[in-house]
């Protein structure tokens, strides 16, 4: 399957996601749904804030240019919110997957899609 199908049919296919993006843990865009932008500057916070969790509890993170305040960031999954959206970080060995949802989605049923799709690719060794 292709980065792009994971985004289309794995996570906004789920209908518990709005926009996805996959990105490198080395950097870069592997797949994004239409329109979503994330910047080089945002994509870097992102994989400093998987670095050092800390670091997105205190300042929040910016995707596609929305400020959303960060609820939840360990190890396994950075999670935001920012009025009825939000967002969840979950980085894999290679890649990261980052997914907005909308309300009436809560963030315990799209952070399940996402950590789900994260369990299977760390599966495949990515």
């Amino acid at each position: 399957m292709s980065w792009q199908a994971y985004v289309d049919t794995n996570l906004v296919g789920s209908g518990k996601v709005t926009k996805a993006a996959i990105l490198g843990q080395q950097g870069g865009v592997w797949a994004t749904s239409a329109g979503y932008n994330i910047t080089d500057v945002e994509q870097k916070a992102i994989l400093a804030a998987l670095s050092n969790p800390d670091s997105a509890l205190a300042s929040g993170l910016k995707l596609a240019g929305v400020k959303f305040l960060t609820v939840k960031a360990d190890d396994r999954s950075i999670i935001g919110k920012q009025g009825p959206k939000g967002y969840t970080i979950v980085g894999t060995k290679q890649a990261v997957l980052v997914a907005e949802y909308d309300a009436p989605t809560q963030a315990q049923e799209s952070t399940l899609i996402v950590e789900g799709l994260a369990d299977y690719l760390i599966g495949l060794s990515y």
